[in-house]
Parts: C-alpha cells; sequence; structure tokens
C-alpha cells in the first residue's frame, strides 16, 4: 500500500511544443481578483455631505527678490561737468589777467580822427534830379600810444552822406602810423545821388540858410602792433556829423560843426 500511494513527479518539457501546457487560465475571464484581493470587496469610506475634502496643501515657492537697479553714471557725469566749468573758469581768469597785464603795460588809447577842411571842387544837379559832387576832403588820425602803432590797411570805404543820400566816396590808402603820431591825410571823393523833389528843395533852404548838414563815415581795416606783435584785423570806424556852411563850387567851405565818434568792429 505504501508502494501504490507514493506520488511520482515527472520532469515536463516545457519547450516540448505546447504538450501538457494548462489551458486553463489561473484567473477565469472577467475576473479582476488578484493576489490583493477583489478591489470590490474593500471597504468603502461613505461620502460627505455637503463638505469637500481638504485640498492638499499648496508648496509655495520663496518670493524672488528684485534685481538691483542698475548704477547711475551721474556721479561721473558731474565730475566730468565740473572739469570743464573749473577749466574754463581758470582759463578765463589767466585770459583776464593777461589782458590785464598788457592793459598796465601798453595802457592803450582810442586813436582820434577830425576833418579839417572840406571844398567842394564840383556840385551840379541835372534835371532828373540827380546830383554830381566831387569833394576834397582833409582828415587828421591822431595816434596818442606811445607803445601800440597802427597799420591801416588797404580796402578802407570813405562817403560822404546829405541825409540818406551818398553824394561821394572815396578812399584812404595804405601806411603806417606810429607812436604818438599825427597823419594828415588829403583825400578825393566823388559820387552821383538820386535826389528827390523833397531833398531838393531842403537842400536849397538849407544853403540859404548858411547850415548844411552832412555826414563823413569811414570804415578802415586795421592791425593794433603791440611791441613786435601784431594783433588780427579789425575794422576802424569813424563818423562825423558836419555842417557847412553851403556847398559853393570853389568857394571856400567853412565847416561851422563838427563832432566825430570813433568805434571797431571786430
Amino acid at each position: 500500500m505504501a508502494d501504490h500511494q507514493r506520488m511520482r513527479i515527472h520532469p515536463v518539457d516545457l519547450e516540448a511544443g505546447g504538450r501538457h501546457r494548462p489551458t486553463a487560465p489561473l484567473v477565469p475571464g472577467g475576473s479582476f481578483r488578484s493576489d490583493k484581493g477583489d478591489p470590490a470587496a474593500q471597504p468603502q469610506q461613505p461620502p460627505s455631505h455637503g463638505h469637500l475634502p481638504p485640498p492638499p496643501p499648496r508648496r509655495v515657492a520663496p518670493p524672488v527678490p528684485p534685481l538691483p537697479p542698475p548704477k547711475r553714471r551721474r556721479g561721473c557725469c558731474c565730475r566730468l561737468i565740473c572739469c570743464v566749468l573749473v577749466t574754463v573758469v581758470l582759463l578765463a581768469v589767466l585770459a583776464a589777467a593777461a589782458v590785464g597785464a598788457l592793459y598796465l603795460v601798453f595802457d592803450p588809447k582810442a586813436p582820434r580822427y577830425s576833418v579839417d577842411r572840406l571844398s567842394v571842387s564840383a556840385f551840379q544837379v541835372d534835371p532828373t534830379l540827380t546830383a554830381t559832387a566831387r569833394f576834397d576832403v582833409t582828415v587828421t588820425a591822431t595816434n596818442p600810444n606811445a607803445r601800440i602803432g597802427i597799420y591801416y590797411e588797404a580796402g578802407s570805404s570813405l562817403s560822404v552822406w546829405y541825409d540818406a543820400h551818398r553824394l561821394a566816396r572815396g578812399a584812404l590808402p595804405a601806411f603806417y602810423q606810429g607812436h604818438r603820431n599825427t597823419t594828415v591825410l588829403a583825400v578825393v571823393m566823388a559820387g552821383q545821388a538820386q535826389l528827390g523833389g523833397a531833398v531838393m528843395s531842403a537842400l536849397q533852404d538849407a544853403q540859404r540858410t548858411g547850415a548844411v548838414p552832412l555826414v563823413f563815415r569811414a570804415d578802415v581795416p586795421v592791425r593794433v602792433e603791440l611791441g613786435s606783435l601784431r594783433l588780427w584785423k579789425v575794422t576802424s570806424r569813424v563818423r562825423c556829423d558836419l555842417v557847412v556852411d553851403s556847398l559853393g563850387v570853389n568857394n571856400p567851405v567853412n565847416i561851422k560843426a563838427s563832432n566825430c565818434k570813433f568805434s571797431l568792429k571786430l
């Protein structure tokens, strides 16, 4: 009996073409059972009435620190502006000191000008009221400076005016005027002017009264010499307000009043 109840185990060849393979599944089809048991058989928690389960806590990211503001260059700009201003002030102070020193050394004085003589060699008016005039003018230029010379250069312009009409024009010769020098220049001036009827009547009335107003103007380019240094060119402007007794031809003209003003055009 013992021999018949003894179980025999025979090896099974799994690679032998599927013979002796079990055909029934271990778990019946449509079943969701597993070794963990049936999920349908798990106890269910009763749903809460009117209250949802609290959400899981969220992890809040730490705030990002703001970026530092860019560094301004205001400090550099302020320093640059201060340096420029200081430089300009220093240059202005040095220039003022140099001008002051030159003024003390050379003691500059303005030149003086006058019209000493005026004679009329021609003055006639045609039927069209065109006046033709010719004047011989004597101009005196005085340089009162002891250390400053004056170069009168070419390109000057002289003129004689009645009211707003230029009667004649001329020019000075180029010359050099030394220290404390007085130069007398004889200038011939000629020209034509178109006069209106009212202007001609006023001129005739002025001659009858013996007080004809004239204006002598001179624009002369000059260079000032300080010692051995010759400065840049400037324009010397002279205006002389004259009153003569008449414009008679070949008759001596008496200058009754003369007032000359001098200025420089840089």
